[in-house]
């Protein structure tokens, strides 16, 4: 099946109060593993995640021609007609209609200069993740309205079509290539249990923080004291990725 939404919420249960342990962009696809009135249990096709989703009418998986290289991508029910619903970043459309700068999905169109073809690979894998500051903290979140940690990474691994877990603690174990810290370059990911951040520089790093509630960029050293201060938390591992 396909995700026809703009985002769908994965609980740890049923039940809308359990954790949020992920969500389901736009055009991604999902088996069920059972039916329970009006909760589905699923496994995400891109990770494997399962979890709990509320039972809608849902469309059949298709293969899908482009994705959303922005943060968020406003829809319109005409081109040049906008309505309030968006995209985010990593959700996955098929085109079928070409209209001079907008290309029509579904029900709607969407500008193109918003998306790229679903084959686009970026050779700098975490370009342009600084416009990602200042978006909402959200612990199980993907969505431009709300990221976690290791949504965050994720995010940008799937745009460039690689696959990467959804938690910290496999995130660790998959990404090998273990580095120390006066090592450490852009594009290399520090982990602290439960934690994870990316590194812009040797320098600076930019992560999904749940104490600030939003995506900072921050020193890395202002940042390992920070946590290490008020969770007493060490890193444990730096891996690089690139």
């Amino acid at each position: 099946m396909r995700n026809n939404q703009a985002v769908i919420n994965v609980y740890n249960k049923k039940n809308k109060n359990s954790q949020l342990v992920t969500q389901l962009l736009y055009g991604e696809s999902f088996k069920i593993i059972k039916k329970n009135n009006k909760w589905i249990k699923i496994k995400n096709d891109l990770d494997g995640y399962k979890g709990f989703i509320e039972k809608k009418n849902f469309s059949n998986k298709q293969k899908n021609t482009h994705k959303v290289c922005n943060v968020s991508a406003t829809l319109y029910s005409n081109p040049g007609i906008k309505i309030k619903k968006k995209l985010s970043f990593g959700s996955r459309i098929l085109v079928n209609v070409k209209k001079k700068n907008f290309y029509k999905f579904d029900n709607f169109w969407i500008k193109k200069e918003d998306l790229k073809v679903i084959k686009y690979k970026r050779k700098d894998i975490f370009k342009n993740i600084k416009k990602f500051s200042g978006i909402k903290y959200k612990w199980g979140g993907k969505h431009y309205s709300g990221i976690d940690c290791s949504g965050l990474v994720q995010l940008f691994f799937n745009f460039n079509n690689k696959f990467c877990p959804r938690d910290t603690k496999d995130q660790i174990k998959y990404f090998k290539k273990k580095i120390k810290l006066k090592n450490i370059r852009k594009n290399d990911l520090i982990f602290w249990r439960g934690h994870v951040a990316i590194a812009l520089s040797k320098w600076k790093l930019i992560h999904a923080y749940g104490p600030l509630k939003k995506i900072v960029v921050m020193p890395i050293n202002k940042a390992i004291d920070r946590i290490y201060k008020t969770a007493n938390l060490k890193v444990v591992g730096i891996r690089k990725v690139t």
